[in-house]
């Protein structure tokens, strides 16, 4: 497991486990999956039978400035991992993003609808999927959308549910946008699912997005009611409120392909907050 100190990372160490799998976890500083080296010398000592990357850079207004860092994470250092697992004859598990299409198309995105990325990091996660795919038969790659887990509220970067929360603590309005819709996924059950998938011997393309599509502004309203908190919240648009990188105006994920192979639907969104806060207490 690459990228186990992430929130994402953490659900997938504490779902592995609980099913009984003996897991191997490495975060950033332990293993620089940028370097081949590194990589194959960490998969070279166990008989691993999956390897799960749930590292990533994901600082998509950031990676217009310096795509080259993008690209050594989310695409060459998938390569890396692709040909590792190769090695070792491994499955191997990546996660890439509902960025890689334009939000043009107006439905949730299925796995066959064709990609289209509009910035660095879009190019880049697209890319790493591509490397996935021309150097293994059975990778498995999970594309899913503004992932928060409970583990975001101990990590640097956080997620849209910790950002709220900080900025309700000021008395300056909140300014979310209302025109750009996506599928917020809650990472236990992103995890679940995908172990779910791995599980059933799948492959492929497979969408685990968070369900209903709902826009950016309707997410922070359902976080405040949530947290039992008022503060000033104002909807924008994109016009207003411009970002170094594009990023698809729609870019829900349709779930159906999941369910069709027997894996459970996604938690409401609603109920997906109330059970973070509910971890979020427990864990600390």
């Amino acid at each position: 497991m690459f990228g186990a100190a992430g929130q994402l990372g953490q659900e997938l160490v504490r779902e592995l486990e609980t099913r009984g799998y003996q897991v191997v976890a490495w975060d950033r500083a332990q293993v620089d999956i940028t370097d081949p080296a590194a990589v194959e010398n960490a998969l070279a000592g166990f008989d691993a039978q999956v390897v799960f990357n749930a590292a990533a850079y994901n600082q998509v207004d950031v990676a217009e400035k310096e795509p080259q860092a993008a690209y050594q994470v989310n695409a060459l250092a998938v390569r890396n991992l692709a040909l590792a697992c190769r090695q070792v004859d491994a499955q191997l598990v990546h996660f890439s993003t509902d960025y890689v299409f334009d939000g043009v198309a107006r439905h949730p995105y299925v796995e066959d609808d064709p990609t289209h990325p509009l910035g660095a990091y879009a190019v880049s996660k697209l890319a790493g999927e591509l490397y996935a795919q021309a150097y293994l038969e059975r990778a498995l790659i999970v594309r899913t959308s503004g992932v928060f887990g409970p583990g975001g509220h101990g990590t640097a970067r956080g997620n849209f549910v910790e950002l709220m929360l900080r900025l309700a603590q000021s008395p300056n309005p909140i300014r979310v946008v209302e025109d750009h819709v996506a599928s917020p996924t809650f990472a236990p059950a992103l995890a679940s699912r995908t172990v779910d998938l791995v599980d059933g011997g799948r492959s492929g393309v497979f969408h685990v997005g968070g369900g209903a599509p709902v826009t950016w502004f309707d997410f922070a309203r359902l976080i405040f009611d949530a947290a039992g908190l008022k503060p000033s919240l104002h909807a924008t648009n994109e016009r207003e409120y411009r970002t170094p990188a594009r990023r698809p105006k729609y870019s829900a994920l349709s779930n159906a392909k999941m369910e069709r192979v027997g894996v459970a639907p996604m938690p409401p969104l609603p109920a997906a907050i109330a059970e973070y806060f509910e971890l979020r207490a427990k864990r600390g």
